[in-house]
Order: structure tokens, then sequence, then C-alpha cells
């Protein structure tokens, strides 16, 4: 068995790349060969169809982008994707995951879209809310960038401008989980580990935003939601980030290629091995 792991070619820190590092380590020692492959010209159309020399080349692809068209394209052309493509988008845009996981019976933040525009020239500040603060986030985002928190009117305003031709959306601000959430790594359907996540200077909690990580048991009450929420997205590896509300846990958002290099530091769980054993469980057909 054969694999290549796709990651984004703008991968430069040793962050980014300690995740498909180690799922090269852990696959080759269960015997599978892999390479790592930045995901630039991956697919193209070609006389009207589509043309790609990865399937001759690999049993299987780990994708670690975010790109929609690559594995759409592999997919089409019959390779096995970890994750699916369809998942990938979903997971990948916020609004869509809100949506996708919608009518579940999974408690979320309440949320809306923000109207689309096409002018910059057009004037903003229709949109207002009845409780400050609010965070705002744009629709594509990661490691805890392009998140924004909006104190007042003014400062949703202000935002509303900057982000008027970016899809984005305004969610409402859980206090009794400021600064602080739960990232939870799912494997093959089963939550594999969690972490409370901790930030004294910062309303986000994420590690690359300046948070700590502590062990933290989410039970069973979470147990049971992540473990839903994997099976509504299609999700083979992702990491749920739970909030926590007033009456329990609110899933914020899902990511399905959730670095997890700080996770396996603070839990001693070894994601790589887990992930890498699902894939040839998956491949093999048990």
């Amino acid at each position: 068995m054969k694999a290549v792991i796709l990651i984004n070619p703008y991968l430069d820190r040793d962050s980014e790349l300690y995740q498909p590092k180690r799922l090269k380590e852990e696959l080759e020692k269960l015997g599978v060969s892999c390479d790592i492959v930045q995901n630039i010209r991956t697919a193209w159309i070609d006389g009207g169809n589509i043309a790609e020399e990865l399937s001759a080349r690999y049993d299987l692809c780990i994708y670690l982008d975010k790109d929609k068209y690559a594995p759409r394209m592999l997919e089409k052309r019959g390779m096995r994707l970890f994750d699916r493509a369809e998942a990938v988008e979903l997971c990948d845009d916020k609004m869509l995951t809100h949506i996708t996981l919608s009518g579940h019976g999974i408690p979320m933040p309440k949320t809306f879209p923000a109207p689309l525009c096409y002018k910059e020239e057009a004037k903003t500040g229709g949109f207002a809310w009845e409780k400050y603060p609010l965070v705002v986030k744009e629709c594509y985002g990661s490691l805890g960038q392009q998140v924004y928190l909006a104190e007042t009117r003014e400062e949703l305003d202000t935002l509303c401008d900057t982000l008027k031709l970016r899809p984005h959306l305004y969610q409402e601000f859980i206090g009794t989980s400021a600064g602080r959430d739960v990232r939870v790594i799912c494997i093959g359907g089963k939550v594999a580990a969690s972490m409370k996540r901790v930030s004294d200077t910062d309303f986000r909690s994420n590690i690359e935003q300046g948070g700590r990580g502590e062990p933290f048991d989410i039970g069973e009450e979470g147990r049971v939601l992540c473990e839903k929420v994997t099976s509504v997205m299609g999700l083979d590896y992702c990491g749920v980030d739970l909030l926590f509300g007033e009456k329990g846990f609110l899933v914020c958002e899902v990511n399905s290629n959730a670095f997890f290099g700080g996770i396996e530091r603070v839990t001693g769980v070894n994601i790589a091995r887990l992930y890498a054993e699902h894939i040839i469980r998956s491949m093999r057909g048990n």
C-alpha cells in the first residue's frame, strides 16, 4: 500500500509541518510507503477531462489542505481521500458547517450569515445586534485568525465594512466560555483525545493565538455530541471545538485537518498512530 499526503504549498512553520511528518512516520512503521507532496498542479482539466498523475502512483490520499477543487477532481478519478472532498468543503466554510449540523439536535451558538456584497463602494451598517459583544468570523480561516470581537455597534459597523466583500458570519458571544474551549480529536467516528484550551489574554483560546492546553475529560455528554458531529459531517478525522455554554457544551467549529501536535503533547495520546491505523483498516475494508 502506498499513500500520498497532500499539504498546502504555503506551509513553512514547524507547527504546520508536524502533522504530515508524524503521519508519514506512523504509516511507514505500519508498512505503508508514504510521500508528502505540495498541492500544486495536482489535478487539472485537459481536453475536457480531468488529468492527474497521483492515482497511478498511490492507493490513497491523506488530504491536509483546504482547497476544494483538487480533492473533487481526485475523487472523480477514483482516489480514496482521507477526509473526503465534501467533508473538507463543509468544514472549511464555517457557515456551511452550522447549516449541515442543524436539525440534528446539536447545540450551537446563534449564528447569522452576513449579506453577500459585490460592490466596494456599498454602504454597510444594516446589521444590528441586541447584545454586545458579538463574534464576527470570516467563513474561511484557520488557527483562530479571521475571528474578531465587536464590543459596540460602532465596532460592528467597522468590521462589516472591512469584511463586506468576504464571506463572513455573526455569532452570539458565549460569555461563559470566554478565553476557554475544548478541542476534541475524533478518528473513525470515535473520540480519541480531548484537551481544554485556555487563554488569559484573549477571548480566543487557540494555542496558535497564545493559549495553553490542559488535559480535560469531556465525559459521556461530550463524547456522544462529538461523535454525532463526525457522523453528520462524514469525517474520518477532525477536531471538534466545544464552548462551555450555560446548559452544557455548544459546538463552535469543526476542523477537517486539525493540527494535533498540541494535543499529543498535552494528553500523551499518539494521534498520528491512531489515524494511520484507521486509514489502513478503512482501505482493507474492516
